[in-house]
């Protein structure tokens, strides 16, 4: 998304990235854009198959103590949500810049961010079995929580936030269409489950399981027995059930690191922060990084203007926070802990309660859901 936004301002970027094309569009990703990444994609020129093939939700639906209610988002914000794959979104990406003739190269290794605290850094890897050296002005490291970028980083420099949730979650992808038009989150004796979708036949179900759980010990009924226990009643009994065709277990974590610039090495997305997936920030809180980013450098190159640069981290940390205090307390109100108190319980309960019947309160979580402005 960075380099196509550059590139129609005329700033040319290489792209260097360690798989596959192929394994990238392989990839089944969450999808569900705020809509400051659904104007990204507009700004970008890749949004016309988004509008033909995404899905516009204005609201969401949580369950729990066997009730269901809804928060309208468009009522509450005059905004909405699009439900549009990570992968789409990347293939459209991938295809813009096919078309342009930008530089990507697949399929590199051993790459080091070199000089990033001066004037002059540069990158070396490896590629086909030969080193490779590009010299530029500045290093996006766009490159995942594992990546090099962020490790470039001095340890005296950076540092790091994090909390690890005593919990994960237990994903199916199945080709059935979805249980409902909008995705239902659900708090239940059992633990948590959200029901999610790709598409019209394509669908994404989740329940909370234990870290040390493997997807090896669910069968498929197994799952799907224990979601109709977890969801209300009125989506059980209509709940279409079919072979998965992917199941995995995700870690929940929240994650900062601070500052998200060193010189001219710059993070974004992953590399920088980690959000747990309730409430779906992750790709759009990279997202607004990349709007930050793209506003600073092009003021650098056609004004010679350092100010978006040099703020650049401050901005984007801004809004970082405020989306981890998002995912965070969702986290907290859906999901089960260890050693719960009956205390506990109740005051979950009271807080569902509390957003079921406040327009206040379900006015703050549909503008945090839609997407803060950047």
């Amino acid at each position: 998304m960075l380099g196509q936004l550059l590139h129609l301002a005329g700033i040319d970027a290489v792209i260097i990235e360690r798989k596959s094309r192929d394994y990238v569009l392989g990839r089944i990703r969450a999808g569900v854009l705020e809509r400051g990444l659904v104007d990204l994609m507009g700004q970008a020129g890749v949004d016309a198959r988004m509008k033909a093939e995404g899905f516009v939700h204005d609201g969401t639906l949580i369950g729990y103590d066997g009730d269901m209610f809804r928060i309208d988002f468009a009522r509450h914000t005059d905004a909405t949500v699009m439900v549009y794959g990570q992968t789409e979104v990347t293939r459209d990406l991938y295809a813009a810049r096919g078309a342009t003739g930008g530089d990507t190269r697949f399929e590199v290794d051993n790459v080091i961010i070199c000089d990033a605290n001066t004037d002059a850094p540069y990158v070396t890897f490896d590629q086909g079995g030969k080193s490779h050296r590009i010299d530029c002005d500045f290093v996006a490291g766009c490159d995942g929580f594992h990546g090099v970028s962020r490790k470039t980083i001095p340890d005296a420099v950076r540092t790091d936030y994090e909390k690890v949730y005593p919990f994960g979650w237990l994903g199916v992808l199945s080709e059935t269409p979805p249980v409902n038009d909008e995705l239902i989150y659900a708090n239940s004796d059992r633990g948590f489950a959200l029901c999610s979708m790709r598409n019209a036949q394509l669908s994404r179900y989740y329940i909370q399981c234990d870290t040390a759980d493997s997807p090896e010990n669910w069968s498929d009924d197994a799952f799907w027995d224990e979601l109709r226990r977890r969801i209300p009643a009125e989506a059980a009994e209509t709940l279409i059930t079919g072979p998965s065709i992917e199941k995995s277990i995700a870690p929940l974590r929240s994650f900062v690191t601070e500052p998200m610039r060193w010189g001219r090495l710059f993070l974004c997305g992953d590399a920088a922060h980690i959000v747990p997936p309730t409430g779906a920030k992750g790709l759009n809180t990279a997202a607004s990084d990349v709007h930050y980013l793209n506003q600073g450098l092009r003021q650098y190159y056609a004004e010679g203007d350092n100010n978006g640069i040099d703020t650049y981290s401050q901005k984007a940390l801004a809004r970082v926070w405020k989306t981890q205090r998002f995912s965070w307390w969702f986290s907290n109100l859906m999901h089960h802990y260890p050693g719960q108190t009956d205390f506990d319980k109740k005051m979950q309960l009271a807080e569902l309660a509390f957003l079921r019947d406040s327009p206040e309160a379900q006015a703050a979580m549909a503008l945090n859901y839609v997407g803060l402005p950047y």
